[in-house]
């Protein structure tokens, strides 16, 4: 699986969402609504998710082994670190 695009849309009015994610995997599939939020341990990526019956939030799309979650978290935290810094520039 390659990430092949990766897209971050700043949310400046909040305090713990720092920016919401869209990737594309491999030219082909787009996830989207992945958050970027800022943690007591820093960032961490809230998957897309809903509620289900007993109105739990579960996660629509999830990665499955720990390892592809860390790359994926740095590869998104780092176009997000772009992202502020051309943000800083304008």
């Amino acid at each position: 699986m390659n990430i092949t695009d990766v897209r971050v849309r700043l949310v400046n009015n909040d305090e713990k969402l720092k920016a919401v994610a869209s990737i594309t995997i491999d030219d082909e599939l787009v996830v989207h609504d992945i958050k970027i939020i800022n943690g007591k341990d820093g960032y961490f990526l809230s998957m897309p998710n809903k509620f289900n019956k007993e109105g739990k939030r579960i996660d629509t799309v999830h990665p499955t082994r720990t390892d592809v979650r860390e790359s994926l978290k740095a590869l998104i935290v780092a176009e997000y670190e772009k992202a502020l810094a051309n943000a800083d520039i304008q």
